[in-house]
């Protein structure tokens, strides 16, 4: 039942992000509109009480507060194009580049609304749900985020990052690119393993607690990165971990295992070790990275 104390929502794009998202809201008492391309995809928030709305423009109108979740960039173009914006705060929840926000910020101030760009750091089963811990990227106006905080903040947790629209884009992709990183690790550690008699479930434990152990190395990084002092706290130095590595790609090609995986951070440290930077540790390769 909507709560006539709730403000209400447009929630553009029923998919199953856009659904854990109207279901939230609905389940908070929010009076919500939504609008679909694919109007059916609709109808299980109707089912819960939305609104459902023939056209982007007409679910627009009816509230102040318009959420876009939508399959691309794109896509939010094309369905917010003969919608009237003026007065408008619309929420990006798209998943998109930086350039992405930083554009279609400009593009909503142009069309007379306030404009703020999210970055989801969950999946759908997490949205609503009590110490999931979901929370979402918000950069772009300051003021349309403080205002409308605990709306926001009912699916998921909010982190405002700044007013340039691009950050939540590059925070979340940030992220991402450093959990693909650590795949990436587990997938060789388990090929190597793959074909003895080692049970995976048995060292998975093993290698959770490893990487649990090796990931406050970022704390590390971080502050050589502002200090500029890549050797203070070293433990293990470049010189040390070059050498070593050798032993990472036979024990690969041993267990006929592809080193694909390792090889591109593994040169970029035989990189920096050449450029005479051996008694560092590895934020120097942040460096190379930016150098291209």
């Amino acid at each position: 039942m909507t709560d006539p104390n709730r403000s209400p929502i447009t929630l553009l794009g029923t998919g199953a992000m856009g659904t854990a998202l109207g279901r939230a809201w609905l389940a908070a008492g929010h009076p919500v509109t939504v609008w679909n391309r694919t109007a059916a995809r609709a109808q299980p928030l109707a089912a819960e009480g939305a609104t459902v709305a023939a056209t982007a423009a007409e679910a627009v109108a009816a509230s102040r507060l318009v959420v876009a979740c939508l399959l691309d960039d794109t896509s939010v173009g094309k369905a917010l194009d003969t919608a009237d914006l003026t007065g408008r705060d619309l929420v990006n929840l798209t998943t998109g580049t930086p350039a992405d926000g930083r554009a279609r910020a400009a593009w909503a101030t142009g069309r007379g609304a306030r404009f703020l760009d999210g970055g989801i750091m969950a999946v759908p089963p997490m949205i609503g749900a009590p110490d999931s811990g979901a929370y979402v990227f918000y950069s772009g106006s300051a003021e349309l985020f403080e205002e409308h905080r605990d709306a926001l903040a009912v699916p998921a947790g909010t982190v405002y990052v700044g007013t340039d629209p691009g950050f939540a884009a590059l925070h979340d992709v940030a992220l991402l690119s450093g959990m693909y990183g650590m795949f990436a690790g587990i997938a060789h550690a388990f090929a190597l393993i793959r074909g003895e008699d080692i049970a995976p479930k048995e060292f998975a434990p093993l290698l959770v607690s490893w990487l649990g152990a090796m990931a406050p190395m970022a704390l590390q990084t971080a502050e050589q990165l502002e200090s500029g002092d890549y050797r203070t706290g070293v433990a293990s130095h470049l010189a040390m971990q070059v050498a070593g590595s050798a032993t990472l790609l036979r024990t690969a090609e041993e267990q006929g295992v592809d080193a694909g995986l390792l090889t591109p951070v593994l040169d970029l440290m035989r990189r920096r070790l050449a450029d005479g930077h051996g008694d560092e540790g590895t934020t120097g390769l942040v460096d190379l990275l930016r150098a291209g």
